[in-house]
C-alpha cells in the first residue's frame, strides 16, 4: 500500500509544487558568499559517499555532479556539473544514455517531483550506470520544527510551516524500483550535532543554503517574540548540561544502476542468496553465471 509520501509524490497528475525553487536558488546564492565552515556538513556527507564510491571496482568516464554540491569537495572528481532549479521546475537537460556515473550530494530534497526527476536520472545512465545520492530525511531538524510550532503556537494560536518536510527511506526505496533502477539500494545515517544556540544553528542552515523556500512559507519577517521565546522553548527541551543544544540531521543514500541485461535478475522474495553491499564492493550488480 503506498504511503502518504508516495500518494502525494505519485497519484497526482500534476505533482505538489511544495518549494520556491527561485528561492532555493536565491538561498543557495546566497550560501556561496558565506564562510565556507557552513558547508563543513555537505564536505563530511561528500566525503562518506567518495568512500563508497571507491569500493566499486570499476572506472567511470562520463561522471555528472547533480547540483554541485559533490566535486568541490572531493578534488579528484573530474566531473561535468547540472544544475537543478535554474528554471522553475525540476526538468534536467542531460542527454540520455550520456553518463556511466551520476552523484547527486544534498541537494534532492529540495526537488518538487522527485518521482520524474529519478526517472530523468535513470534514462541519462548508459546502461549498467550507476546513480548515487545523499539527500536529507525525515527526522532532519525534529528539534527546530517542535521549538517553533510550539512558540508560535503558544504566541498567536496558529502556527506556519518553518522547516520543509522530509522524505522517508522507506519512500526512497519504491520510488526508486517506480523509476526503474536495477537492484535499488537505500540506507541511513544519523548525525546529531551541537549548536552554542539555536541562533547559530538558524545562521548554519543560510549558510548551507537550507533557509526556508517552501512555496506557502511566511513572507513577512519572523516577529522577535516568537523567534525569542522558540530559542527558550529549544533550549528548554533540547538543551544539553553544558548549555549547547543539538540538532538532528538524518541523511539518506540513494544507489541504483541502469538496468542492463548481463546483471543478476531479483530473486523471490525470502531467497536472497546476495549481499549488496558484496555487490558495490565487486565493482557493479553481479552477473549472472554463463549457461552450459
Amino acid at each position: 500500500m503506498p504511503t502518504p509520501y508516495e500518494k502525494r509524490m505519485i497519484q497526482q497528475d500534476t505533482p505538489p509544487r511544495l518549494f520556491d525553487t527561485q528561492a532555493v536558488a536565491r538561498n543557495r546564492a546566497r550560501s556561496q558568499r558565506m564562510d565556507d565552515g557552513h558547508n563543513f556538513l555537505k564536505a563530511e556527507i561528500a566525503d562518506r559517499m567518495q568512500e563508497r564510491l571507491s569500493e566499486v571496482n570499476r572506472t567511470f568516464t562520463d561522471r555528472v555532479d547533480l547540483g554541485g554540491m559533490f566535486a568541490p569537495f572531493v578534488p579528484e572528481a573530474v566531473a561535468k556539473t547540472y544544475q537543478i532549479h535554474r528554471q522553475n521546475n525540476d526538468a534536467l537537460d542531460i542527454p540520455q544514455q550520456s553518463s556511466d556515473l551520476i552523484v547527486s550530494n544534498m541537494i534532492m530534497h529540495w526537488v518538487n517531483d522527485l518521482p520524474g526527476l529519478l526517472v530523468q536520472i535513470k534514462n541519462a545512465l548508459r546502461p549498467d550506470g550507476l546513480f548515487t545520492a545523499s539527500m536529507l530525511g525525515g527526522q532532519t531538524l525534529h528539534e527546530l520544527r517542535h521549538a517553533f510550532l510550539a512558540a508560535e503556537s503558544e504566541i498567536t494560536g496558529g502556527a506556519s510551516a518553518r522547516v520543509i518536510p522530509f522524505a522517508d527511506v522507506k519512500d526512497l526505496g519504491s520510488l526508486m524500483q517506480r523509476a526503474g533502477f536495477a537492484l535499488p539500494v537505500t540506507d541511513v545515517d544519523t548525525l546529531t550535532l551541537t549548536y552554542t544556540h539555536p541562533l547559530n544553528l538558524m545562521q548554519e542552515l543560510r549558510g548551507m543554503g537550507e533557509a526556508n523556500a517552501l512555496v506557502n512559507r511566511p513572507k513577512g519577517f519572523l516577529r522577535r517574540k516568537i523567534l525569542m521565546r522558540a530559542c527558550e522553548m529549544y533550549q528548554e527541551k533540547f538543551g544539553l548540561e553544558n548549555g549547547r543544544i543539538t540538532a538532528t540531521f538524518e541523511v539518506m543514500y540513494l544507489t541504483g544502476w541502469h538496468p542492463h541485461e548481463s546483471q543478476q535478475k531479483p530473486l523471490k522474495p525470502g531467497s536472497g542468496k546476495i549481499n549488496l553491499a558484496d555487490a558495490l564492493k565487486a565493482g557493479g550488480p553481479p552477473k549472472e553465471p554463463p549457461t552450459e
